[in-house]
């Protein structure tokens, strides 16, 4: 679960990345499912959008994909979501930590 500043940090680093995942107006097929999984290996983060002619909200996409991914949504705006998960082996992004209570 990310905190507040972990998820604002997310938000910061993906500013500038690019939309590399498309949902379109078909449902979210296993090939989907399959490069968001890879691109999260790979990248951690990624940036996915949703088409208006899609049958789901951008939320619901980005819900969607990242519990089959195993990963967090990190920010949904417009018709663009941002995902997040930690690659356990390689490691690339360092989030902030979180506060001991």
């Amino acid at each position: 679960m990310l905190t507040s500043k972990q998820r604002a940090y997310l938000r910061g680093l993906a500013n500038s990345i690019d939309t590399i995942l498309i949902v379109g107006k078909g449902e979210i097929t296993d090939n989907i499912i399959m490069q968001a999984d890879t691109a999260l290996t790979a990248r951690e983060l990624i940036k996915g959008r949703v088409l208006e002619n899609s049958s789901y909200s951008p939320r619901e996409g980005a819900e969607i994909i990242a519990e089959k991914c195993g990963a967090e949504v990190v920010l949904v705006i417009g018709s663009k979501f941002v995902l997040y998960r930690r690659n356990p082996d390689e490691p690339k992004i360092t989030l902030p930590r979180a506060k001991r209570s």
